[in-house]
Protein backbone atom coordinates (compact mmCIF):
# COMPACT_ATOMS: atom_id res chain seq x y z
CA UNK A 1 0.00 0.00 0.00
CA UNK A 2 1.59 3.22 -1.17
CA UNK A 3 0.85 6.39 0.78
CA UNK A 4 -0.56 9.42 -1.06
CA UNK A 5 -0.81 12.25 1.47
CA UNK A 6 -2.85 15.13 0.07
CA UNK A 7 -2.02 17.23 3.12
CA UNK A 8 0.20 20.18 4.02
CA UNK A 9 1.21 18.80 7.43
CA UNK A 10 1.78 15.02 7.40
CA UNK A 11 4.81 14.07 9.50
CA UNK A 12 6.83 12.59 6.65
CA UNK A 13 5.98 14.35 3.41
CA UNK A 14 3.38 16.99 4.19
CA UNK A 15 2.98 19.48 1.36
CA UNK A 16 4.97 17.58 -1.25
CA UNK A 17 1.87 16.18 -2.98
CA UNK A 18 -0.69 18.75 -1.85
CA UNK A 19 -2.10 19.70 -5.25
CA UNK A 20 -4.27 17.15 -7.05
CA UNK A 21 -1.87 17.05 -9.98
CA UNK A 22 1.13 16.36 -7.77
CA UNK A 23 -0.75 13.74 -5.76
CA UNK A 24 -1.90 11.88 -8.88
CA UNK A 25 1.60 11.94 -10.35
CA UNK A 26 3.00 10.62 -7.09
CA UNK A 27 0.40 7.85 -6.96
CA UNK A 28 1.23 6.75 -10.50
CA UNK A 29 4.94 6.73 -9.61
CA UNK A 30 4.21 4.52 -6.61
CA UNK A 31 2.37 2.10 -8.90
CA UNK A 32 5.39 1.99 -11.18
CA UNK A 33 7.52 1.20 -8.13
CA UNK A 34 5.38 -1.82 -7.29
CA UNK A 35 2.46 -0.64 -5.17
CA UNK A 36 -0.67 -2.80 -5.37
CA UNK A 37 -2.91 -0.29 -3.64
CA UNK A 38 -2.83 3.49 -3.15
CA UNK A 39 -3.99 5.00 0.15
CA UNK A 40 -5.24 8.56 -0.40
CA UNK A 41 -5.65 10.72 2.70
CA UNK A 42 -6.63 14.33 3.21
CA UNK A 43 -6.13 14.72 6.96
CA UNK A 44 -2.88 14.24 8.84
CA UNK A 45 -2.92 11.82 11.78
CA UNK A 46 0.56 12.75 13.03
CA UNK A 47 0.79 13.30 16.80
CA UNK A 48 -0.73 16.64 17.70
CA UNK A 49 -2.30 17.27 14.29
CA UNK A 50 -5.47 19.40 14.26
CA UNK A 51 -8.67 18.27 12.56
CA UNK A 52 -9.61 19.71 9.17
CA UNK A 53 -13.17 20.60 8.12
CA UNK A 54 -14.97 17.79 6.33
CA UNK A 55 -15.53 19.93 3.23
CA UNK A 56 -11.80 20.56 2.97
CA UNK A 57 -11.00 16.88 3.36
CA UNK A 58 -13.45 16.07 0.56
CA UNK A 59 -11.93 18.74 -1.70
CA UNK A 60 -8.48 17.27 -1.14
CA UNK A 61 -9.16 13.59 -1.75
CA UNK A 62 -12.01 13.26 -4.25
CA UNK A 63 -10.24 14.66 -7.36
CA UNK A 64 -7.22 12.46 -6.63
CA UNK A 65 -9.30 9.31 -6.11
CA UNK A 66 -11.24 9.91 -9.33
CA UNK A 67 -8.12 10.52 -11.37
CA UNK A 68 -6.26 7.49 -10.00
CA UNK A 69 -9.15 5.08 -10.41
CA UNK A 70 -9.71 6.32 -13.95
CA UNK A 71 -6.13 5.24 -14.63
CA UNK A 72 -6.81 1.77 -13.28
CA UNK A 73 -5.40 2.12 -9.76
CA UNK A 74 -6.89 0.27 -6.81
CA UNK A 75 -7.53 3.03 -4.28
CA UNK A 76 -8.09 3.19 -0.56
CA UNK A 77 -9.34 6.28 1.24
CA UNK A 78 -7.65 7.09 4.53
CA UNK A 79 -10.39 8.72 6.62
CA UNK A 80 -12.28 8.51 9.89
CA UNK A 81 -15.39 10.22 8.55
CA UNK A 82 -18.51 8.53 7.24
CA UNK A 83 -19.30 11.29 4.76
CA UNK A 84 -15.81 11.20 3.28
CA UNK A 85 -15.85 7.40 3.11
CA UNK A 86 -19.18 7.35 1.25
CA UNK A 87 -18.08 10.02 -1.22
CA UNK A 88 -14.75 8.32 -1.80
CA UNK A 89 -16.39 4.98 -2.54
CA UNK A 90 -18.75 6.74 -4.97
CA UNK A 91 -15.64 8.23 -6.61
CA UNK A 92 -14.08 4.78 -7.08
CA UNK A 93 -12.31 3.80 -3.84
CA UNK A 94 -12.72 0.12 -2.98
CA UNK A 95 -11.11 0.20 0.48
CA UNK A 96 -11.83 2.39 3.50
CA UNK A 97 -8.81 2.72 5.80
CA UNK A 98 -10.11 4.09 9.10
CA UNK A 99 -7.42 4.71 11.72
CA UNK A 100 -10.14 5.02 14.36
CA UNK A 101 -11.63 1.59 13.69
CA UNK A 102 -15.09 3.16 13.65
CA UNK A 103 -14.77 4.93 16.99
CA UNK A 104 -14.46 8.47 15.63
CA UNK A 105 -17.71 8.23 13.64
CA UNK A 106 -19.63 4.99 14.19
CA UNK A 107 -21.74 5.79 11.12
CA UNK A 108 -18.79 4.80 8.96
CA UNK A 109 -19.57 1.16 9.76
CA UNK A 110 -22.95 1.51 8.06
CA UNK A 111 -21.28 2.98 4.96
CA UNK A 112 -19.05 -0.09 4.83
CA UNK A 113 -21.98 -2.47 5.32
CA UNK A 114 -24.03 -0.73 2.62
CA UNK A 115 -21.27 -0.51 0.02
CA UNK A 116 -19.56 -3.85 0.66
CA UNK A 117 -16.04 -2.37 0.45
CA UNK A 118 -13.00 -3.64 2.31
CA UNK A 119 -12.58 -1.94 5.67
CA UNK A 120 -9.31 -1.55 7.57
CA UNK A 121 -10.06 -1.22 11.28
CA UNK A 122 -7.02 0.11 13.12
CA UNK A 123 -6.42 -0.02 16.86
CA UNK A 124 -7.07 3.50 18.12
CA UNK A 125 -7.81 5.22 21.40
CA UNK A 126 -8.16 8.88 20.46
CA UNK A 127 -7.45 11.59 17.91
CA UNK A 128 -3.93 12.78 17.15
CA UNK A 129 -4.08 15.68 19.60
CA UNK A 130 -4.65 13.39 22.62
CA UNK A 131 -3.42 9.94 21.61
CA UNK A 132 -0.04 10.23 23.34
CA UNK A 133 -1.89 10.53 26.67
CA UNK A 134 -3.74 7.23 26.15
CA UNK A 135 -0.83 4.78 26.10
CA UNK A 136 -1.61 2.73 29.21
CA UNK A 137 -1.41 -1.04 28.65
CA UNK A 138 -1.17 -4.14 30.82
CA UNK A 139 0.14 -6.25 27.93
CA UNK A 140 0.09 -4.28 24.69
CA UNK A 141 -0.49 -7.29 22.42
CA UNK A 142 -3.27 -8.75 24.55
CA UNK A 143 -4.92 -5.36 24.97
CA UNK A 144 -4.74 -4.52 21.27
CA UNK A 145 -6.18 -7.90 20.30
CA UNK A 146 -9.04 -7.50 22.76
CA UNK A 147 -9.88 -3.99 21.58
CA UNK A 148 -9.72 -5.00 17.92
CA UNK A 149 -12.09 -7.87 18.71
CA UNK A 150 -14.51 -5.27 20.05
CA UNK A 151 -14.25 -3.34 16.78
CA UNK A 152 -15.05 -6.54 14.85
CA UNK A 153 -18.12 -7.16 17.02
CA UNK A 154 -19.33 -3.63 16.34
CA UNK A 155 -18.87 -4.11 12.60
CA UNK A 156 -20.73 -7.41 12.62
CA UNK A 157 -23.59 -5.80 14.54
CA UNK A 158 -24.38 -3.48 11.61
CA UNK A 159 -23.99 -6.13 8.93
CA UNK A 160 -20.36 -5.86 7.87
CA UNK A 161 -19.20 -9.30 6.71
CA UNK A 162 -16.00 -10.80 8.06
CA UNK A 163 -14.52 -11.04 4.56
CA UNK A 164 -14.61 -7.23 4.35
CA UNK A 165 -12.50 -6.71 7.47
CA UNK A 166 -8.77 -6.09 7.75
CA UNK A 167 -7.16 -5.37 11.13
CA UNK A 168 -4.28 -2.99 11.86
CA UNK A 169 -2.46 -2.94 15.24
CA UNK A 170 -1.99 0.82 14.95
CA UNK A 171 1.76 1.18 15.34
CA UNK A 172 2.60 4.57 16.80
CA UNK A 173 -1.00 5.44 17.69
CA UNK A 174 -1.33 5.76 21.48
CA UNK A 175 1.80 3.63 21.78
CA UNK A 176 5.17 4.81 23.05
CA UNK A 177 8.21 3.63 21.13
CA UNK A 178 8.91 0.46 23.10
CA UNK A 179 5.28 -0.71 22.87
CA UNK A 180 5.47 -1.10 19.11
CA UNK A 181 8.09 -3.83 19.07
CA UNK A 182 6.04 -6.52 20.84
CA UNK A 183 3.23 -5.94 18.33
CA UNK A 184 5.67 -6.65 15.51
CA UNK A 185 7.45 -9.53 17.23
CA UNK A 186 4.13 -11.19 18.09
CA UNK A 187 2.43 -10.37 14.79
CA UNK A 188 1.57 -14.07 14.21
CA UNK A 189 -0.77 -13.82 17.22
CA UNK A 190 -2.71 -11.07 15.46
CA UNK A 191 -2.71 -13.04 12.22
CA UNK A 192 -4.02 -16.06 14.12
CA UNK A 193 -7.22 -14.16 14.95
CA UNK A 194 -8.29 -14.96 11.40
CA UNK A 195 -8.40 -11.57 9.70
CA UNK A 196 -5.92 -10.09 7.22
CA UNK A 197 -3.48 -7.79 8.99
CA UNK A 198 -2.17 -4.46 7.73
CA UNK A 199 1.12 -3.16 9.16
CA UNK A 200 1.89 0.56 8.98
CA UNK A 201 5.38 1.14 10.37
CA UNK A 202 6.67 3.39 7.61
CA UNK A 203 8.96 6.21 8.82
CA UNK A 204 7.35 6.26 12.27
CA UNK A 205 8.87 7.71 15.42
CA UNK A 206 9.88 4.41 16.98
CA UNK A 207 12.10 3.71 13.96
CA UNK A 208 13.61 7.16 14.22
CA UNK A 209 14.52 6.50 17.86
CA UNK A 210 15.94 3.07 17.01
CA UNK A 211 18.29 4.67 14.48
CA UNK A 212 19.22 7.65 16.65
CA UNK A 213 22.81 8.83 16.66
CA UNK A 214 25.12 8.94 19.70
CA UNK A 215 23.47 12.11 21.00
CA UNK A 216 20.05 10.42 20.99
CA UNK A 217 18.56 12.59 18.25
CA UNK A 218 16.14 10.51 16.14
CA UNK A 219 16.95 10.37 12.44
CA UNK A 220 14.48 12.32 10.26
CA UNK A 221 11.60 10.47 8.56
CA UNK A 222 13.26 10.37 5.12
CA UNK A 223 16.17 8.41 6.59
CA UNK A 224 13.95 5.62 7.97
CA UNK A 225 13.14 3.87 4.68
CA UNK A 226 15.75 1.11 4.99
CA UNK A 227 14.44 0.26 8.46
CA UNK A 228 10.90 0.38 7.07
CA UNK A 229 11.84 -2.14 4.37
CA UNK A 230 13.31 -4.43 7.03
CA UNK A 231 10.09 -4.27 9.02
CA UNK A 232 8.12 -4.92 5.82
CA UNK A 233 10.10 -8.08 5.07
CA UNK A 234 9.70 -9.40 8.61
CA UNK A 235 6.00 -8.52 8.68
CA UNK A 236 5.42 -10.28 5.37
CA UNK A 237 7.28 -13.36 6.63
CA UNK A 238 5.08 -13.26 9.75
CA UNK A 239 1.88 -13.39 7.70
CA UNK A 240 0.90 -9.75 7.19
CA UNK A 241 -1.63 -9.18 4.41
CA UNK A 242 -0.25 -5.75 3.47
CA UNK A 243 2.30 -3.14 4.50
CA UNK A 244 1.60 0.58 4.20
CA UNK A 245 4.70 2.55 3.13
CA UNK A 246 5.82 5.90 1.80
CA UNK A 247 8.71 4.57 -0.32
CA UNK A 248 7.49 1.56 -2.26
CA UNK A 249 10.36 0.18 -4.30
CA UNK A 250 12.58 -1.02 -1.44
CA UNK A 251 9.63 -2.54 0.41
CA UNK A 252 8.36 -4.28 -2.72
CA UNK A 253 11.79 -5.89 -3.10
CA UNK A 254 11.85 -6.80 0.60
CA UNK A 255 8.43 -8.44 0.39
CA UNK A 256 9.54 -10.48 -2.63
CA UNK A 257 12.49 -11.73 -0.60
CA UNK A 258 10.20 -12.62 2.30
CA UNK A 259 7.81 -14.48 0.00
CA UNK A 260 10.60 -16.50 -1.55
CA UNK A 261 12.11 -17.15 1.88
CA UNK A 262 8.89 -18.51 3.37
CA UNK A 263 8.01 -20.54 0.26
CA UNK A 264 11.40 -22.23 -0.09
CA UNK A 265 11.59 -25.94 0.67
CA UNK A 266 14.84 -27.25 2.16
CA UNK A 267 16.43 -29.33 -0.60
CA UNK A 268 19.70 -30.38 0.92
CA UNK A 269 21.46 -29.02 -2.14
CA UNK A 270 24.12 -26.37 -2.13
CA UNK A 271 22.84 -23.70 -4.52
CA UNK A 272 25.36 -21.03 -3.73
Amino acid sequence: MGVVNVTPDSFSDGGRWFTPEAAVAHGLALLDDGADLLDVGGESTRPGAPRVPVAEELDRVLPVIRALTERGAVVSVDTTRAEVAAAAVAAGATVVNDVSGGLAEPEIREVVARTGVVYVAMHWRGHADVMDDLADYDDVVTDVRRELAQRVAELRAVGVADHQVVLDPGLGFAKPGAANWPLLARLPELVADGFPVLVGASRKRFLGHLLAGPDGTPVPPEQRDAATAAVSALAAASGAWCVRVHEVRATADAVRVAARWTAAEPSGEDQR
